[in-house]
């Protein structure tokens, strides 16, 4: 079976090497442009990108998929399955259309919950008991097709995004593999989902960073742990823009207005709304990331709005 992959970041490579490493015939992977990143904003290639090219698989890498172009592609390449993996684009109407076998996509929450772009993330920052990922049928609406297969698992209380995206990319591997069998022995089955239970999970954006005192403590540590590695909940304060990397619940409540910072040379505490919070880890303007009791010995930090 030829077999194009489409997908861009580190998730995506990790199916890209699982789909090699089961003796799949990948003729060919799709992913996003190069772009700029660091200081100098120099030109870098997605990890997709990387992996392929270094195993001599042709890649392509389209700016639009909306104008047509890419139909010769397909009939250079010929798939009969394309494989989707956090690609970064929707995909028309005549590339679903095209391969014999469909096109599927393993996403990173258990459909119908969690459709777009950072289904993960915001599993964590919602404080869900239960993550996954599932592999389904590409449908022109986003993340709307069939259900083929779900692997779930509980989330555990100090997993950060990072490391639930870990766990599911290895996973996610293991289960596009074995729903590319059914598919390669005629045993696939699929259902349609639930359009009533669905749920959005919008791209990530660095200013939803910015911790709310007027939530609970509980609430806050999901935040912190949603949004790291990226883009990491802060803090506004007198020595700039404190990041929080790590943070824990204290469930007594100090007494004290929403807000105040209570006093601790070791440790920095605010009251919330129910309860205490305790910042750990964290990364004041222009530092590397430190233990709260090491920055604390040289800055007196106040929170700003």
């Amino acid at each position: 079976m030829r077999i194009m992959f489409m997908g861009t970041p580190d998730f995506a490579e990790i199916s890209l090497k699982a789909l090699i490493e089961h003796n799949e015939n990948v003729t060919c992977a799709v992913c996003q442009p190069d772009k700029p990143k660091g200081r100098k904003m120099e030109l870098s290639a997605p990890p997709v990108k990387e992996y392929a090219g270094n195993l001599g698989i042709t890649v392509y890498q389209p700016e639009t998929l909306k104008d047509g172009k890419f139909q010769d592609i397909l009939n250079i390449e010929k798939p009969e399955l394309i494989v989707v993996v956090a690609y970064g684009k929707i995909l028309p109407k005549y590339i679903l259309d095209y391969p014999k076998y469909g096109c599927i996509n393993l996403h990173g929450s258990i459909l119908p919950k969690y459709r777009g772009s950072a289904p993960i993330q915001w599993t964590i920052i919602n404080g869900d008991k239960y993550a996954g990922v599932t592999t389904m049928y590409m449908a022109e609406s986003l993340d709307s097709g069939d259900i083929i297969d779900v692997y779930k698992t509980e989330v555990q209380g100090n997993e950060t995004a990072g490391m639930l995206f870990d766990k599911l990319a290895q996973q996610g591997a293991i289960l596009l593999c074995d729903t590319i069998d059914k598919i390669k022995n005629g045993t696939v089955k699929s259902a349609p989902q639930d359009d009533s239970l669905a749920t959005f999970a919008p791209m990530l954006k660095k200013e939803m960073g910015q911790i709310n005192f007027q939530k609970t403590a509980n609430e806050i540590r999901n935040l912190v742990r949603g949004l790291n590695p990226w883009p990491v909940a802060y803090i506004n304060t007198n020595k700039g823009v404190l990041k929080v990397y790590e943070a824990s619940v204290i469930s007594e409540n100090s007494g004290n207005p929403t807000g105040t910072v209570l006093e601790d040379k070791n440790a920095f505490i605010v009251q919330t709304t129910d309860g205490c919070i305790s910042f750990d880890l964290v990364q004041l303007q222009g530092k590397r990331i430190m233990q709260i009791d090491e920055v604390l010995r040289g800055h007196k930090i106040e929170i700003e709005e």
